[in-house]
């Protein structure tokens, strides 16, 4: 089993990740030493398909559980949703002894971790993360968070999990495009640390037409190791974002949450919008920086394998987009943190992009690549 660990002081964590590791969770939970009841915190795609096995393999570890499911979507990342399954917990007898077990995608993982950093005032919390998104990127780091209407990820806490488990088998539930939407992150692990990493992206792409099956997924372990491991390392570093070296997970994200939010809901997912901010990103290092264009076609390539966008979709208002871009987290006192490559592998954190150059890049989002 190629577990990653997380050397966080107190926070310290384990990744587990294995084929058939939802079965093993009680077992694994218990090793933490979590005591109290478990209350499974998931939506209504996942909770027929997982849920019964999560119950199973907690109380079978001599767990008590409670089922709380909230409808799947973008939607449903609010403060009503985490009221209402707040509400629930109460009704169902928890505590400040009891802890959360967020099991989903990239959405039950930040509502779930929000909820638990602010439940009787934080409590525990284990990530079961079943999609490729949520797996290599959004269940490790502790960063939790819902949306309001300003903007994307607005409210939140780190809280960090007290485990990640990643059973790799679940993706064979998804479809073809959530898989690939997915593994936008596992470019931008590659591009900020393991250039070398995109060869085996590229090769992982010819396997994912029809869906994973169990024989790709048997690559899939060692493969999500390697980037939940890039993470975990610039984590280390900088685990509340304070010293600029995990901004550099951020590469693709400033203009690509912009880009996501100016589109109804739903109409791009959120590998995707990363594609298009991964696209612009390497524009301007380019433009900026200097960025060698066999480098820049090295990446694109990546993302054309995976059948990722790279042109900008119809109904996007550019003017719109640099809004939503501004109101973004990632700007301090309304100036522009901006991620670029001067090579891949060399991420720089960059104060020198202009209203002009965004307008540029968005500009050359319309072009066909």
């Amino acid at each position: 089993m190629p577990n990653v660990s997380l050397s966080l002081g107190k926070n310290s964590y384990e990744v587990h990740i294995n084929n058939g590791a939802l079965d093993s969770l009680g077992y694994l939970v218990s090793h933490t030493r979590l005591s109290g009841k478990a209350a499974i915190v998931t939506d209504s795609h996942v909770a027929p398909l997982y849920a019964e096995r999560v119950c199973a393999s907690l109380e079978e570890a001599g767990y008590t559980t409670s089922l709380h499911v909230f409808p799947a979507g973008e939607q449903s990342k609010k403060l009503s949703t985490v009221e209402t399954l707040a509400n629930e917990m109460v009704q169902a007898g928890h505590d400040r002894t009891s802890f959360i077990v967020a099991l989903g995608g990239g959405v039950v993982g930040d509502m779930g971790g929000f909820l638990a950093s602010i439940y009787y005032r934080g409590i525990p919390f284990v990530q079961v993360p079943t999609t490729v998104m949520a797996q290599v990127d959004s269940s490790v780091g502790g960063k939790t968070a819902v949306d309001i209407d300003g903007g994307k990820n607005l409210i939140g806490a780190f809280h960090q999990p007290r485990l990640v488990v990643a059973d790799p088998t679940t993706l064979t539930t998804l479809p073809a495009r959530v898989l690939r939407e997915g593994m936008a992150e596992m470019v931008k692990h590659a591009a900020i640390r393991k250039p070398k990493m995109l060869l085996t992206l590229r090769r992982l792409a010819e396997e994912i037409e029809l869906g994973f099956t169990l024989s790709t997924i048997d690559q899939l372990p060692q493969i999500m190791a390697e980037n939940i491991a890039i993470k975990a390392r610039i984590v280390e570093e900088d685990e509340k974002e304070t010293c600029g070296v995990r901004a550099f997970l951020n590469l693709g994200h400033t203009l690509g949450h912009g880009i996501e939010a100016s589109l109804p809901l739903g109409t791009l997912l959120h590998g995707e919008a990363v594609s298009l901010g991964l696209r612009a990103a390497l524009f301007l290092s380019r433009r900026l920086l200097g960025m060698e264009a066999t480098a820049e076609r090295d990446l694109l390539e990546t993302l054309r394998a995976l059948e990722l966008p790279l042109q900008l979709p119809d109904g996007v208002e550019p003017e719109r987009a640099l809004q939503l871009t501004a109101s973004d987290k990632k700007f301090q006192a309304g100036a522009i943190r901006f991620v670029l490559l001067e090579a891949p592998g060399k991420p720089v954190l960059s104060d020198a992009v202009t209203q002009e150059d965004l307008q540029a890049a968005l500009e050359h989002l319309t072009t066909p690549y």
